[in-house]
């Protein structure tokens, strides 16, 4: 089981520090919620944990896992829908990190593949081209390319936005299912009552860490007007 511990780490853009200072644990078998207002930094830092982005001091240390084994979703999914390519295809490049970008994919990948696909409610949609589906199509067979990567450690960023409720609780429940086999995942979210159906872990963040624990203890109405209160004192709200 694999968790990711955080050492004194500050994150940023041209020198200037987005995040600062951050020590804590995200524990193995745990779905933690990021929840802060808009340029808190929740992207930034999911783009540290899958190493997108260098720390201007401190450390990332993934323990129990190496870092190709750490599967990321990002926000808006980060596909081209024009790219011709099938949904069964997509799917698949979750097995890129066990197979290489040419390897085969036998049997045992193909049942897995099916299963996936069975799992996110895209049955019969396997030769469609990506840039048929509608966007909560498309976010359902991202997730099922999470789930054929077989990750110990997985990275979701506003996986949740713009889709319908039906989608949104479809796709809960493989979150909650993933945290149930032991995986560690991180999820930033606006939605904080979905936080709480979702996750047991919940980081308030703003920068900085506002409150880091049980979603009990953590998602109070004190810990998000502290937030929001830091966010007004920001010079700007760019994207973070």
């Amino acid at each position: 089981m694999a968790r990711i511990r955080l050492v004194d780490l500050s994150l940023g853009y041209a020198g200037e520090p987005v995040v600062r200072r951050l020590d804590g644990v995200f524990a193995a078998g745990q779905a933690t919620a990021v929840v802060g207002p808009n340029g808190s930094g929740k992207s930034t830092l999911i783009k540290a944990l899958a190493g997108l982005i260098a720390p201007m001091a401190g450390r990332v240390v993934i323990e129990g896992a190496s870092r190709r084994e750490v599967a990321y979703l990002a926000q808006g999914g980060g596909v081209d829908r024009d790219f011709p390519i099938s949904v069964e295809d997509l799917v698949a490049l979750g097995f890129e990190r066990r197979l290489g970008l040419f390897g085969g994919v036998g049997p045992a990948e193909r049942a897995r593949l099916a299963a996936a696909i069975a799992a996110v409610g895209l049955t019969g949609l396997e030769r469609r081209p990506i840039g048929a589906l509608s966007g909560g199509q498309l976010q359902r067979a991202l997730f099922a390319r999470v789930m054929v990567q077989d990750a110990p450690v997985i990275l979701l960023d506003e996986p949740f936005s713009g889709l319908d409720v039906r989608t949104t609780a479809a796709l809960g429940e493989v979150v909650r299912g993933w945290a149930a086999e032991g995986r560690t995942v991180l999820v930033t979210l606006h939605d904080l009552a979905l936080a709480r159906r979702l996750c047991g872990q919940a980081l308030v963040f703003a920068r900085q860490v506002v409150a880091w624990g049980p979603c009990g203890e953590a998602l109070t109405p004190a810990h998000i007007e502290t937030a929001r209160k830091l966010a007004d004192a920001w010079p700007g709200l760019e994207a973070a």
